[in-house]
């Protein structure tokens, strides 16, 4: 059984794990667990998994009428782990982070099926750090987790993600071609998630005639939420401009690439090791802990990327994208000690642990 979810950060690693499993295993049954409402229970049977959801959600900073509920979901919630266990008898529980990998994780470690937890980021969450004395093994994507969990229990695995992202210099002319870009000019990618980021797409409108004054290139994923009113506000601004509600050819984009601006969610960064791209960190503040800036940080630290505060970002975030596009040396450095924080076969690594488990 797999568990949790809420954000695209959870669910794709999970997923990711069980494609592994079913790599490496000849028979496996998977079920996933998640929680009610939210995106997991319409991205995991997307993927071809059964999922079951528990009436589960987070606990909010002020008093208010779904806090008044929690203790009433938690018991809810654990009560149908148990029967879930009963009824699906797993060999191995794993928790990926999100509401709804709590419960489950806490009964199967009542009832001694073996459990494993991954953690995407440089910060532990809250069930994970809750969980972690109780489960058997945790997996992590940072070295320095020790601060967090019992350090005899810790494997450093990195994040899965998709293995399609990779570069691949014999479709770079395809994918110039795809976007309709000149493969002679520097290539700006702003990603700011498929539900978009504010802060990212106003500076970057604000700075459109900056970068076609120095023959910078775009594909901005402006978002969902923000794609009308982008595209009406940036008509007739600006040079070469690639503008996308949602990139789905994200090994195009990567490949295209000269320098990205990102938020610093952990699935964000394992994508950027692994096609070591030199980036512009632009943590999002809207998070638990701020732990996107502790993600950014963690690279600052290693000289694996740069960082600008979302406080800062309309002031100085596209004079600072227009100096690092113009500075090969530094390019090549960040790019060198990003590649160096790679875990290409995350997923199989993870997989191995749970195989373990079982044995």
């Amino acid at each position: 059984m797999i568990s949790g979810g809420g954000t695209g950060g959870h669910i794709y690693p999970a997923i990711s794990i069980a494609q592994a499993l079913e790599v490496m295993l000849q028979k496996v049954e998977i079920l996933f667990v998640g929680a009610k409402g939210k995106m997991e229970m319409d991205k995991v049977p997307s993927a071809g998994y059964e999922i079951e959801g528990l009436w589960i959600s987070g606990i909010q900073r002020k008093i208010t009428a779904g806090n008044l509920m929690f203790p009433f979901k938690l018991v809810s919630s654990i009560v149908k782990s148990y029967s879930l266990l009963k009824e699906f008898r797993p060999d191995v529980v794993v928790g990926v982070g999100g509401y709804a990998s709590g419960p489950l994780l806490y009964a199967a470690t009542k009832k001694g099926i073996p459990t494993l937890i991954q953690e995407q980021n440089s910060y532990a969450g809250l069930t994970n750090k809750w969980l972690a004395k109780k489960v058997d093994t945790i997996c992590v994507a940072h070295e320095g987790m020790e601060k967090y969990f019992p350090a005899e229990k810790l494997v450093v695995t990195g994040n899965p993600v998709r293995k399609t992202i990779k570069l691949n210099s014999n479709r770079r002319s395809e994918a110039f071609e795809h976007f309709g870009l000149d493969s002679s000019k520097p290539v700006l990618l702003v990603i700011g998630g498929s539900l978009g980021a504010r802060t990212l797409n106003e500076s970057i409108l604000g700075g459109l005639e900056k970068f076609e004054k120095v023959e910078v290139q775009l594909i901005w994923q402006c978002g969902g939420f923000y794609y009308n009113e982008m595209q009406e506000r940036a008509e007739g601004k600006g040079g070469v401009v690639v503008l996308k509600d949602f990139i789905v050819q994200m090994n195009f984009a990567y490949e295209c690439a000269s320098v990205v601006i990102s938020r610093a969610g952990a699935l964000s960064l394992a994508e950027l090791m692994l096609t070591g791209k030199p980036a512009i960190l632009v943590p999002s503040p809207n998070v638990a802990e701020d732990h996107q800036t502790i993600n950014a940080e963690a690279l600052v630290a290693n000289e694996a990327a740069e960082m600008v505060s979302d406080k800062d970002a309309m002031n100085s975030l596209v004079e600072a994208a227009i100096e690092l596009l113009n500075d090969k040396n530094r390019q090549n450095l960040l790019a060198e000690n990003i590649s160096k924080m790679a875990h290409e076969d995350a997923a199989t690594d993870i997989a191995n642990e749970v195989v373990k488990l079982v044995e």
